[in-house]
């Protein structure tokens, strides 16, 4: 055999090798591609599963289908997966949650709040962004990281938007919260939690720099619209937004200020003095207004308007700090 004809030889068989090497990387990163996929929709489906049987609400494959956005036919396998591994029962056209597959959807919702919990606390993201965010983290994070995220929070009982968080043994805490619309009307009381879905109704609340934690009252509530002061402002809602927010009554040990508004609304030649931080001002927020001398009792008035009025240079403490109206609509005052 020739050298030429050698060297052919080992030449197409060094190619055919790596052909087939390839050829199995590949085959090995769709197949894990395709396993991730199946992964994330199955914790998906439980947990809009155990979300569903909280509101006492029935699930069905239709119904599933269409909150999750995909077709029927795409998560049909995977349902049926999901039965055989015990993890659902499939009842006619009804679907539930094991006891199995409940202990796993709590996994994931725990990691969901936490995660939640993680963004308002310690980075810039606008409350806009967590829910989606904590959503593609939910399905990253092991169950000893998760135990880590924990700790390092120090092991907060609710997320940002008053949810429970499940413990580690998948224990919830038991809330009772009132819909704003079923509220009694007239009597103080305070945001407990804001539900984030659907996200074009959570938008519209945030717009209105409405928070959890926020002293509110309700003036009226009827089938159409619900009116109700929050904070020294004036709201309307259409009840069906409404209903996502939650109340919960005062505790004898708070007061609820009825003269209380947010800095932003302090005019110029008034003079006002500090209740306290709003609960929706966290993290680095909250240390930097601390340290500026933000304090309840502070007296503090406008020192310098800018054209637009955003910011704003406030006098504190003999100090003139220019503050953002975002970061004013955080500290509660009362006018002098």
């Amino acid at each position: 055999m020739s050298q030429s004809l050698i060297n052919l030889t080992a030449f197409l068989g060094i190619a055919l090798t790596l052909w087939l090497v390839a050829k199995a990387l590949s085959s090995k990163n769709v197949l894990q591609s395709k396993l991730k996929k199946q992964k994330t929709l199955t914790e998906d489906i439980l947990k809009q599963l155990y979300h569903v049987e909280q509101s006492r609400r029935t699930a069905t494959l239709d119904n599933l289908a269409g909150a999750l956005q995909l077709r029927r036919r795409n998560i049909l396998p995977v349902v049926e997966a999901m039965t055989t591994t015990g993890l659902i029962n499939l009842n006619d056209t009804e679907i539930e949650l094991t006891e199995e597959g409940k202990q796993y959807a709590l996994k994931i919702v725990r990691i969901h709040r936490l995660w939640e919990k993680y963004l308002a606390e310690r980075t810039g993201h606008k409350p806009s962004e967590w829910h989606h965010l904590a959503e593609k983290m939910e399905h990253k994070l092991s169950e000893e990281e998760t135990g880590k995220l924990d700790s390092f929070l120090g092991n907060p009982m609710f997320d940002p938007h008053g949810d429970p968080i499940p413990s580690e043994l998948g224990e919830v805490n038991t809330v009772k919260w009132t819909p704003l619309p079923s509220y009694p009307v007239n009597k103080p009381g305070k945001i407990a939690h804001i539900e984030d879905e659907p996200g074009v109704v959570y938008r519209q609340i945030l717009n209105k720099r409405i928070f959890v934690g926020s002293h509110i009252k309700l003036i009226k509530a009827n089938n159409n619209e619900v009116a109700f002061i929050c904070e020294g402002e004036k709201h309307r809602f259409s009840s069906i937004v409404a209903a996502n927010i939650h109340i919960e009554p005062l505790s004898e040990d708070e007061a609820f200020e009825e003269n209380a508004i947010r800095l932003s609304a302090l005019k110029a030649g008034e003079i006002a003095e500090v209740i306290g931080l709003s609960k929706e001002c966290r993290g680095a927020n909250r240390r930097r207004l601390l340290d500026l001398g933000i304090l309840p009792g502070t007296q503090v008035e406008v020192d310098l308007e800018s054209p637009m009025r955003d910011p704003v240079a406030y006098k504190v403490r003999n100090t003139s700090i220019a503050l953002r109206n975002s970061l004013a609509d955080l500290i509660l005052i009362n006018k002098n």
